[in-house]
């Protein structure tokens, strides 16, 4: 049930819009100041408040304000007896739904009351979405447990709060586009936009055209001014992936937008002023980049402000197994398979895998055993070769140490095999020896091709 609160210090228009209200099926709550009315919204979820502009502890249009920034969701309709133009602009300034004057018009007050809930409840929804889309770029929804992976977390919470310039470094796949995202998440800029590019994905000019926009004229197809992601973003949160990449004449620009928040739209000589942070990542070393003379110094410096290196995933062994099941319970609802869980063979397989693509490796390895995988539980034979083979092998049921020939043998044999799709008669010529060579090798060392 709907949920409404009428404020006015008149008892008997309070208590005559109180009864239609009430008629309406609508839950009513009555106030007749401002002190009474704060506690109302505070212990009851309050959708729409009906109140007069004169009160005898203050004005109806402030009152609005303070509501909006405590109960955003919340829609109020004014009422005042002398209607003026000043103070209805200033109410919808203030974030009223509508300003209206009373004995106006008394059949007007039930439709829009009915057209505040409406947009309440879109409210509710949005601000419902939202708060999913936080927990989804939280720092708690980053899995794992490892004590790198938690001290990366701590120094991120710490950071976050503050509006200091963030450089993320490590290898590719290590997640620092996650951290990004969870950093804004925490930061005071949270109700704006997080945008991030990666810059390694653009040539020169179409870079410049992404990040800083361009005004109408300023090449051929420019037929209206465009915003770039730095405008887009004002308020916000750029995400800089891959900056090592970045041009050198566009990093003089960055350094601009560093320095004085301002820059220069494409074809433009006006700038264009904007508060944005940014947090840039890379898994190059820039400072060999800067003795190469690939990346500027003083944006090194600009940027460096705040570093933090992520851990590679072979260093957080202790977190293969969650993050597994992450991407697990992800994929198998994308999919459409019932997989319940791994078999011990296949965990201990991605236990001792060096992966090298890190995190983004696991979650195409888990999506691609998914696929091929039949039964409930994911298996060693649903992964590639080099996982089934890194540290001991089996053949006739004995367990062949990885040190042994005939180990370095079989996975040989299995890698060419992989090489040339299952064609064994290329196998053998590739490998030197007789086809019938090699199907007793495949019987013995049990190979499945």
């Amino acid at each position: 049930m709907s949920k409404i609160l009428v404020i006015d210090d008149e008892e008997k228009i309070r208590t005559l819009l109180s009864k239609i209200l009430s008629l309406e099926g609508f839950e009513v709550f009555q106030a007749s100041d401002l002190a009474n009315a704060k506690k109302r919204l505070e212990f009851s979820d309050i959708d729409v408040v009906v109140c007069d502009v004169k009160l005898p502890d203050g004005s109806g249009v402030d009152f609005v304000k303070k509501i909006k920034e405590k109960y955003d969701v919340v829609e109020v309709i004014l009422l005042t007896a002398f209607g003026n133009i000043p103070d209805g602009v200033q109410a919808i300034k203030n974030g009223a739904f509508d300003y209206i004057t009373k004995g106006d018009d008394n059949n007007k007050i039930i439709p829009l009351v009915y057209k505040a809930l409406e947009k309440a409840s879109l409210n509710k929804r949005i601000s419902q979405l939202e708060r999913q889309l936080g927990d989804r770029h939280s720092f708690d929804s980053i899995v794992g447990h490892s004590k790198k992976l938690k001290l990366a977390i701590e120094s991120a919470k710490k950071v976050a709060v503050t509006d200091a310039t963030v450089l993320l470094t490590g290898e590719t796949g290590t997640g620092k586009e996650v951290f990004a995202n969870a950093i804004h998440n925490a930061s005071k800029r949270t109700k704006y936009n997080f945008i991030a590019i990666n810059c390694s994905a653009f040539s020169k000019e179409l870079l410049e055209n992404e990040l800083f926009g361009h005004k109408a004229g300023a090449f051929t197809g420019a037929v209206k001014d465009s915003k770039g992601i730095f405008e887009e973003a004002n308020n916000g949160t750029v995400f800089l992936d891959e900056i090592g990449e970045m041009p050198l004449d566009l990093q003089a620009k960055l350094l601009r937008v560093l320095e004085s928040g301002e820059f220069l739209k494409v074809g433009d000589n006006k700038p264009t002023k904007i508060d944005v942070r940014i947090i840039a990542a890379t898994n190059r070393d820039l400072e060999k980049e800067i003795e190469e003379g690939n990346f500027r110094e003083d944006l090194y410096y600009r940027i460096n402000i705040f570093t933090m290196t992520l851990p590679p995933l072979r260093e957080r062994i202790n977190d293969i197994e969650d993050l597994a099941y992450s991407f697990l319970k992800k994929f198998s609802v994308k999919i459409g398979k019932r997989i319940l869980g791994l078999s011990p063979d296949y965990l201990e397989a991605l236990k001792k895998h060096p992966w090298k693509g890190n995190i983004r490796e696991l979650r195409n390895i888990i999506e691609r055993s998914i696929i091929l995988t039949e039964g409930d539980h994911l298996q060693i034979e649903s992964l590639p070769y080099d996982f089934q083979n890194l540290n001991e092998e089996k053949v006739k049921g004995k367990i062949l140490s990885a040190f042994e020939l005939a180990s370095a043998e079989k996975i040989h044999i299995q890698k060419v095999l992989n090489y040339t799709n299952g064609n064994k008669t290329e196998t053998a010529r590739l490998l030197n020896i007789a086809l019938t060579t090699l199907y007793r090798k495949l019987s013995e060392y049990g190979i499945s091709s």
